[in-house]
């Protein structure tokens, strides 16, 4: 029973200091790109910008909540927006806003609603929303036109594609294994019954992982191309600049 509980605490504490640490690094990323790659974000003075980031956070941490079934992933993979307002907030204001509004995102959803995942479907939602925000917001800053929002937005969903399928093999399935107590073999089950095809962690990650964040990167980088401008125009009327073609 204690070697249990011991076990337990330590992959717990194990996996506290493995969000600390990504976060630490995401956001110095961001900075980093932000100081010396991003030429062109409004000017937004402190509190302006502080509400704005507040704004869209709250209103990704809502669109958590509404989460889709996906008939070709199992239940544990289920798709939701929030990514939009996420996306939308690191165009306006810039990289850094965009890891700072993904964190808080997620805040907001485990007051609303906890986790149902030991907090690693709540962690990866994050890391891999970053790597879908981070490469998007800094090749469009550094140079604001229509055609770099596009290129933008298809580096975002590759690198979140790629990324967020290695991430899932190597560590957020085998932690989640570890953390709620499911063997590998019972995940990687849950997928057989959707997908014949799926009969071990590779091919639960080539046939459920890979065209679920192709799926989410595409609908999120269509929305938010059809809602930028008109919200731009509204929410940065004094400091608005229009966007080269």
């Amino acid at each position: 029973m204690l070697n249990n509980l011991f076990s337990a605490a330590k992959d717990s504490l194990s996996f506290l200091l493995v969000c600390v640490a990504i976060f630490a690094a995401l956001v110095l990323i961001a900075w980093l790109a932000q100081k010396y790659l991003c030429r062109s974000l409004p000017k937004c003075g402190g509190t302006r910008y502080v509400a704005l980031v507040a704004m869209f956070s709250a209103l990704a941490g809502v669109l958590m909540l509404f989460e889709i079934p996906l008939f070709f992933a199992p239940s544990f993979y289920q798709m939701d927006l929030s990514e939009i307002p996420v996306l939308l907030c690191s165009f306006y204001l810039g990289p850094v806003s965009g890891v700072i509004c993904e964190f808080v995102k997620i805040l907001i959803k485990l007051i609303l609603k906890s986790t149902s995942t030991a907090f690693v479907g709540d962690f990866a939602n994050f890391v891999i929303g970053c790597s879908f925000v981070l490469p998007a917001s800094i090749i469009y800053h550094a140079k604001k036109t229509k055609k770099t929002a596009i290129i933008g937005m298809a580096a975002g969903t590759g690198v979140m594609t790629v990324f967020g399928s290695l991430f899932n093999a190597v560590y957020l399935l085998p932690t989640f294994s570890a953390l709620y107590g499911l063997p590998l073999e019972a995940l990687v089950g849950m997928g057989t019954s959707v997908n014949g095809a799926i009969n071990s962690v590779s091919t639960l990650v080539l046939f459920a992982v890979v065209p679920f964040n192709l799926l989410k990167g595409v609908i999120v980088s269509v929305v938010t191309f059809l809602l930028y401008k008109r919200l731009e125009s509204v929410l940065f009327r004094k400091h608005h600049t229009k966007i080269k073609t």
